[in-house]
C-alpha cells in the first residue's frame, strides 16, 4: 500500500476532524535524524482488497483511500450511529464508485467480523476510548487473514499535557485534592508491548506530536466539548466548580501562553503497525546464532566505551 503510514499521519486527530473548522497546527519534532518525508513515501507492495476502518476519522479516511492499496471492499464502522450516518451521507457525495462501501454500527471491543476475513484493519484515533485495548487489538488480529495488516493511530500519554498540569494545580489549590479530568492514555513505550501482547508479528511503532494553538484555555475546553472528547470516566466527578474551571484557565495561560496571547495544546499521536502471522514473513534468528559480536563491531568502527 503506497504510503500506508501516511494514511493516519494525514489525519491530525479526531479532535480536529469532529470540529467544523481547523485551528492552526504546528508539528513539533525534537530531534532531526531521519528524512521523515522520504519515510512516508516508502512503499508497501501488498494490496488489501477487503478493509475495515473502525472509529475515529471515518470521513477523512474514506476520502483518502481511493486509489490506494488495491482496496475493493471497504467496511466503515463506528460505535456512534450519528457518526456512521454522517459518513454514509458523505460517501454519497463522492464520485469514486470503484470501492464497494458498507457501513455498520458496532463496538471495537466486540467486532462483528468473521475471523480471517479482512486484509487490512485501520483504526484512526478511536481506540483510546476502549476499556480493554489489548482485547480490542486481539480481535482485530483475529479478524485479519494470515499476513493481514493492522494499522492504528492512538492518542499518546503526552496529549493535552498542558491541560493536565493546569487542572491538577487548580484542583489542589481550590479543592485540596484532585479527581480525574482527562482520560488515561498509553505511553509510547507501551505501544510495542501492546502489539506483541495482541499477537502481532513484525511490530512497528512511530510517534508524532502536534501543537494546536487556541485564543484561550476556555476556547480549548469548548472545542473538546463540541467534539465529544470530554471526560467519560466512570469514576469522574460530575460537577466542575466554576471557580476551579476559571482557576485552571488562569494557570494554563500564566504557564503556557505565547507572546501573542495564544495558548498551546499538545496532541501526541502514536502509530502502530502489526501483521497477522504468516509463513512467508521473516523470522528472528535463533538466539546465539550470531557470528559477530557487538564488541567486534565496536572495534571495527573505532568506538570508545560500551555500546
Amino acid at each position: 500500500m503506497r504510503a500506508v503510514g501516511e494514511l493516519c499521519r494525514s489525519i491530525p486527530c479526531r479532535f480536529l476532524w469532529r470540529s467544523c473548522r481547523f485551528y492552526c497546527t504546528e508539528q513539533v519534532s525534537r530531534v532531526k535524524i531521519f528524512d521523515r518525508n522520504l519515510k512516508r513515501k516508502q512503499d508497501c507492495k501488498r494490496t488489501f482488497p477487503t478493509t475495515l476502518c473502525m472509529g475515529g476519522s471515518l470521513e477523512a479516511i474514506m476520502r483518502l483511500l481511493p486509489g490506494r492499496g488495491g482496496i475493493k471492499k471497504l467496511i466503515m464502522m463506528d460505535a456512534s450511529h450519528d457518526m456512521v450516518k454522517l459518513c454514509k451521507k458523505s460517501e454519497q457525495e463522492l464520485s469514486n464508485k470503484n470501492i464497494e462501501t458498507s457501513f455498520i454500527v458496532a463496538d471495537e471491543e466486540f467486532l462483528p467480523v468473521k475471523e480471517g476475513s479482512l486484509d487490512l484493519v485501520i483504526s484512526s484515533l478511536g481506540l483510546h476510548w476502549t476499556n480493554d485495548l489489548p482485547g480490542a487489538m486481539i480481535q482485530s488480529r483475529l479478524a485479519l487473514k494470515p499476513d493481514g495488516l493492522f494499522l492504528a493511530a492512538i492518542l499518546g500519554g503526552e496529549t493535552l499535557r498542558e491541560l493536565r498540569i493546569a487542572c491538577t494545580i487548580s484542583q489542589m489549590e481550590r479543592e485540596g485534592g484532585i479527581s480525574p479530568r482527562l482520560s488515561p492514555l498509553a505511553q509510547v513505550r507501551d505501544a510495542g508491548n501492546l502489539l506483541t501482547r495482541a499477537g502481532f508479528t513484525l511490530p512497528g511503532v512511530d510517534v508524532d506530536e502536534y501543537t494546536v494553538r487556541y485564543n484561550s484555555a476556555l476556547e480549548l475546553i469548548e472545542h473538546l466539548r463540541s467534539m465529544g472528547e470530554t471526560n467519560a470516566l466512570l469514576q469522574r466527578s460530575k460537577v466542575l466548580k466554576r471557580e476551579t474551571a476559571l482557576a485552571a484557565a488562569a494557570v494554563y495561560e500564566s504557564m503556557f501562553a505565547a507572546d501573542d496571547g495564544s495558548i498551546p495544546a499538545t496532541f501526541q499521536v502514536i502509530y502502530m503497525t502489526g501483521w497477522r502471522e504468516h509463513s512467508s514473513q521473516q523470522k528472528p534468528k535463533r538466539r546465539g546464532s550470531a557470528t559477530i559480536s557487538f564488541n567486534d563491531i565496536q572495534k571495527q568502527f573505532g568506538g570508545q566505551g560500551s555500546l
